[in-house]
């Protein structure tokens, strides 16, 4: 099939406030591989930009796995734009602050407040919401402006025509291909130009879901759910992230720990493998009585590989029709938990860019425009993930109490700040690094369609007049 048979854009649902209701002169048939959360952004963003947008999802049915996922303002505004706000009020939870806490006896050495203060700051507040929901909100969003086709795996690629054979044999072609197919991508072999195995980081993070209402009948559980806090425990070698979602009817539970603490040694990667129960509890014996608690709760867990990939020299296939987005070309490990929110700005400045197109010529001169725009900002968060894995896992010594000293200074200054007074602090390079407030600006501020703006009026002239469209050049 020839993704130019693909469903037309309806463009009695497009909201007309998107990129100014700036619609492609020249409108492209795109394929975009892959429907989880970055790949569903993209075809909106695409197909509300104006072109024919189809997407290639491997799996037989669409489903997403998975548990809690955070929708930090740089998201939740994007989303919000998308008409998802309702959605995101219903199904989200706000955690009121971030609480750092210590391994051993449960002590707040970090703290930052997040609810009314990240709308202060930001404009959009923080959410905390399950990732299958997540996934539902993109794909309702999504499916009236595109063809979604499941059960079509692309098994090899034609980066030059450009083209895509499915499982099936069937060949399929488009203007342009946008890999989104994650970590696992076929399409960043492509651009690599061959194999690009991952690193083991050392360490696997057990995932869990516990109902709340089991939570409320414990005197030292219930304010977890009561408070709203997204809560970090630092320990040796690993560290457990908590917080509400699902409307505050499920706890998430993240537990980092260190690779092949169950037995098996992380080779490949994967979101549903089983991890045992027993062994989890035994790797956080002699953590304090909330964790041992928690952990009581919990009858079955997956526990999930983490690994690790170098930044790409580009995003970009050598022939100029075939970019990747995401997961595919800037995986996260999830210390900062901005893996999606990375990927979800890539889409909206895909969307914002090619929606100036008027010529199939500015395909490539178009591409390099995004991965200008977007290469720096992804690259520099997947550093600033990494740098959590080692903050957050000292042992008990000399270097964890520096860490400690440094939260509990940012700690002071940030309660300061909630009784009404200024901040006496510059924390630039905290070890708590939501307290360091410019870091937070640049990562909680980011506004994707407003940073595309701004490219185009000071480079979109030189871009146009370099590839002008034929009917004006004719």
């Amino acid at each position: 099939m020839d993704a130019k048979e693909s469903q037309p854009v309806d463009s009695t649902h497009q909201p007309d406030h998107l990129y100014k209701g700036r619609r492609a002169s020249q409108p492209l048939d795109i394929v975009v591989i892959g429907c989880g959360l970055g790949g569903l952004a993209a075809a909106y963003c695409l197909a509300q930009g104006g072109h024919n947008v189809t997407i290639l999802e491997a799996a037989p049915a669409i489903g997403e796995v998975g548990a809690g996922i955070q929708a930090s303002p740089n998201v939740s505004r994007l989303l919000m734009r998308w008409g998802l706000g309702p959605r995101l009020e219903e199904l989200g939870v706000k955690p009121q602050n971030l609480s750092i806490r210590r391994w051993k006896n449960d002590e707040v050495i970090g703290w930052t407040l997040f609810g009314d203060t990240f709308v202060k700051d930001y404009g959009y507040p923080y959410y905390h919401i399950h990732r299958a929901d997540f996934h539902r909100m993109l794909y309702a969003a999504a499916e009236q402006h595109c063809n979604i086709r499941v059960d079509c795996r692309v098994v090899s690629l034609d980066p030059s025509k450009p083209t895509m054979t499915l499982a099936s044999g069937e060949v399929v072609s488009a203007d342009l291909i946008i890999g989104a197919d994650g970590v696992k991508s076929i399409t960043r072999e492509y651009v690599v130009g061959g194999p690009d195995k991952p690193r083991a980081t050392g360490d696997a993070a057990y995932r869990a879901l516990i109902p709340t209402e089991k939570l409320l009948e414990d005197d030292d559980l219930k304010s977890l759910v009561e408070n709203t806090e997204s809560i970090i425990w630092m320990g040796p070698k690993g560290h457990i992230v908590g917080y509400n979602i699902c409307a505050k009817k499920q706890y998430n539970l993240v537990m980092i720990h260190p690779d092949g603490a169950d037995g098996v040694e992380g080779i490949v990667e994967s979101w549903t493998a089983e991890g045992n129960v027993e062994r989890m509890k035994e790797h956080y014996k002699g953590w304090n009585i909330t964790i041992q608690k928690l952990l009581a709760l919990i009858p079955s867990t997956l526990d999930w590989k983490l690994m690790v990939r170098d930044p790409l020299p580009s995003w970009i296939h050598k022939d100029g029709k075939l970019v990747l987005l995401g997961d595919s070309c800037h995986p996260m490990l999830p210390y900062r938990a901005q893996g999606s929110a990375m990927a979800i700005e890539d889409a909206a400045v895909l969307g914002n860019i090619f929606s100036h197109c008027s010529d199939r010529s500015q395909i490539l001169p178009l591409l390099y425009a995004y991965q200008s725009l977007r290469y720096d900002r992804a690259t520099a968060t997947q550093t600033s993930s990494s740098l959590n894995r080692h903050i957050f896992h000292h042992p008990d010594g000399p270097e964890q109490e520096e860490r400690d000293n440094e939260m509990r200074v940012a700690t002071e200054d940030a309660k300061r700040v909630a009784r009404g007074e200024q901040s006496t602090l510059a924390l630039a390079g905290n070890a708590n690094q939501w307290a360091d407030k410019k870091k937070s600006d640049i990562q909680f501020g980011y506004d994707a369609d407003e940073e595309a703006e701004k490219w185009w009026v000071a480079n979109g002239d030189k871009l146009m007049s370099l590839f002008p469209s034929t009917e004006v050049a004719n």
